[in-house]
Parts: C-alpha cells; sequence; structure tokens
C-alpha cells in the first residue's frame, strides 16, 4: 500500500488518545525564540466511571476526563476520544503506559509523508504473544493487510474515520475496515514496557472465541456486504442444482431403471421422503437466489446513499 501524494499543507496540528482511553489533542505554539513546540492536551476517556479515573496527574499534560457511566468497552472509548478531538490527526494508545508518549513524533513523520494510518509493532516480551502473533497472521492472510501488528499504539487522520462504522470489540479491526476502504497503512517498530498501571482486561479462553468469531464477522462484512448475490445467489444455486440431481436420480430409479429391464429398485423409506427432500432443496434455493437479488438492491441503495453523502461534504 502506496501513501498518497503529498500536498503543499499547514504544519500538522496532532492529535494522540489514550484508550483507557486518553485521547491527546495536540497544538502547535511557539517558545521564546519562535521555534515551534507541541503542546498537547489529554483526552481522557475511562471505559467506566469509577472514584479512581479522577485520580489525574496535572503536572505533565492538560486533560479533559470523560467517564462512560456503564462499561461500554474499549471500542466505544476510542470512539468517544476520536469525537472529542479536534484536529486533523489522531494518535491512540493504552493509559496503561506500556507505549511511551515519546514515540509519538515518529507517528507524526510517517502521517506527515503522506500515509493515512501508522500502526506501531510491539517489541519486547509481553503476555498471550502467541495468540497475538496468531491473530494477526490469520488479518494478515485474510483481509490482506500490509502490517504485522494490528494490536498497539495507532495514528491516523481523522478523516478515515468518516464513514467508518466500528461495533462493539471491533477496535481490533479498526485498520483492517480503514484499509478496506483505500486508507493507506504503514509500520513502524516501538518499544513495548511493562505495564505501569491497571490490569488486563482481556483474557481467558473465551476471548479466544470472540475473536475468532468477530474475525469471521468482518470477513463476512468485508466480502459480502458489497456483493451479497455471491453468497446468497450461490448458495441458492448450489442448492437447487443438488436438488435437481437428486430428482433425475429419483426418477431414473423410480421410470427408468424398470424400463431398461432391471427389476424396480424401491428405497426402504419408500420414494415419498426423497419427493419432499427435492422440494425443500428446491425452493431453499429460489428462496436464496430472490433474497440474494433483493440484497443486491440494497447494496446499491447504500452505495448512492454513501456517494450522496461525500457530495454533501
Amino acid at each position: 500500500t502506496r501513501p498518497r501524494d503529498k500536498e503543499p499543507h499547514a504544519q500538522p496540528q496532532p492529535q494522540a488518545g489514550n484508550t483507557n482511553k486518553p485521547a491527546t489533542d495536540s497544538k502547535w505554539a511557539a517558545d521564546e525564540n519562535q521555534n515551534p513546540i507541541l503542546v498537547p492536551r489529554l483526552l481522557e476517556v475511562n471505559a467506566k466511571e469509577s472514584s479512581g479515573a479522577r485520580q489525574r496527574d496535572e503536572r505533565s499534560l492538560l486533560r479533559e476526563n470523560t467517564n462512560h457511566k456503564t462499561n461500554r468497552g474499549k471500542t466505544q472509548a476510542m470512539l468517544t476520544a476520536a469525537d472529542l478531538a479536534s484536529e486533523p490527526l489522531i494518535i491512540l494508545f493504552d493509559a496503561d503506559l506500556q507505549y511511551s508518549p515519546e514515540e509519538i513524533p515518529r507517528f507524526l513523520e510517517h502521517l506527515d509523508e503522506g500515509w493515512d494510518v501508522v500502526t506501531g509493532r510491539k517489541l519486547g516480551p509481553y503476555a498471550k504473544k502467541t495468540v497475538s502473533t496468531v491473530y494477526n497472521q490469520l488479518s494478515r492472510r485474510i483481509f490482506g493487510v500490509p502490517v504485522t501488528d494490528l494490536n498497539s499504539m495507532k495514528a491516523f487522520r481523522a478523516e478515515v474515520l468518516e464513514g467508518l462504522y466500528l461495533r462493539h470489540d471491533w477496535h481490533r479491526f479498526f485498520v483492517v475496515l480503514a484499509h478496506a476502504r483505500g486508507a493507506s497503512v504503514s509500520e513502524i517498530d516501538i518499544d513495548l514496557y511493562p505495564r505501569r498501571a491497571g490490569d488486563p482486561k482481556y483474557g481467558g479462553q473465551g476471548r479466544i472465541i470472540v475473536g475468532l468469531l468477530d474475525l469471521v464477522s468482518v470477513w463476512f462484512l468485508l466480502l459480502f456486504s458489497r456483493k451479497p448475490l455471491l453468497l446468497f445467489g450461490g448458495s441458492g444455486l448450489v442448492l437447487a442444482f443438488l436438488g435437481l440431481l437428486l430428482a433425475m436420480l429419483t426418477v431414473h430409479l423410480r421410470f427408468l431403471h424398470p424400463m431398461l429391464g432391471f427389476d424396480p429398485y424401491i428405497p426402504p423409506m419408500g420414494y415419498r421422503p426423497l419427493l419432499y427432500l427435492i422440494m425443500l432443496l428446491e425452493t431453499l434455493g429460489f428462496l436464496l437466489f430472490g433474497f440474494g437479488l433483493v440484497s443486491e438492491q440494497v447494496a446499491q441503495i447504500r452505495d448512492e446513499l454513501e456517494a450522496a453523502r461525500k457530495k454533501d461534504f
């Protein structure tokens, strides 16, 4: 994936997000020698309101704190942080401080080169490395994403989120969905440090199953949402074809077999169950094919609405 061509523009004003989720809205100022310096504003979004969330260090960054009244998950925390930010560039990182804010300038440099999304590849030991590696390799193979780590610090242009809908727990597929919509994606190596705050929120065998089901769901969305006839029409034709083959076999056994001089063949359960099976296969086949045609019309209307929305912007 290639970065888009650079165009003359003003010095970017980045925003970073830290998902606890905090998000950093950064502005440029000048020192006494009129050299540009970065003045960050941290937008902190807590996945669930708690008394500890209000105990903040006011010495390092100017923070604005937002709490979700219920635990709405990391994905919604990320989206809330992005909504609160007002600058064209956004950086997201978890509040456990496993990533260093000193990495922010490196992400900004890559964004300034023209990339739409920049992800970090973790360097260093961490728990669940095997599971993360398998997940990343599956995502790379299935979705063709040109990065090797989808679950770490990220930087992207705010416009990437336009029209991008993330469901619960789909934060891990943000890069995948953005890349599928044409965003250019790059990757840099970043150091991973021991967790300095908080406790792991994702663990257990259940999370692996949920992650795999989400992977299948995203694959289904990307593959068939634009061409639903491929799934429903193809499945319907297969069922109808199987029903036709079974009908031909039944006719042969019931009528042609005796006409050719062979002894009549009667299945142990008779021909009536075969007749019902043929009717079921043909009915389901044509219903699925018709549903695929209707789904194609829905997809066409959705594409037209998206095109009209883009024109309005």
